[in-house]
């Protein structure tokens, strides 16, 4: 990959990183703290429950996301952007234009899902 679309790349993902903090931060703004003494009863009690479990889901995948984010800024850093984990092979541009954290190439992907599939998981 040239210095050009390793450029292209970069920029993608601190687009993103930005975006995804951003809406961590309103997450974390737009957070319920509701004490459940102050509730009319279990139904109210539920829902609030149910809104935090919400909230804490969606805020663990953006950490996760932040964290493939930074590991494909370190590959652009150390020349390893662009280069399946798995086999070693050239991951496709348009993949990574997809998909720009993608760590392997779509045969080896394939193979990953499979495998998961297979493992119940």
């Amino acid at each position: 990959m040239d210095a050009e679309q390793l450029e292209y790349f970069r920029a993608i993902l601190l687009a993103k990183k930005k975006e995804v903090e951003e809406r961590i931060e309103q997450l974390k703004r737009g957070d319920i703290h509701t004490n459940k003494d102050d509730l009319y009863d279990d139904v109210d009690a539920a829902t609030v429950d149910a809104d935090h479990s919400l909230l804490f889901r969606i805020r663990g995948r953006e950490a996760h996301l932040i964290k493939k984010i930074d590991e494909a800024l370190k590959h652009i850093d150390d020349g390893t952007y662009g280069i399946c984990a798995e086999c070693g092979e050239k991951i496709n541009i348009e993949r990574l234009k997809a998909r720009p954290v993608a760590p392997l190439c779509i045969a080896c992907k394939e193979e990953q899902e499979k495998m998961e599939k297979r493992k119940g998981w």
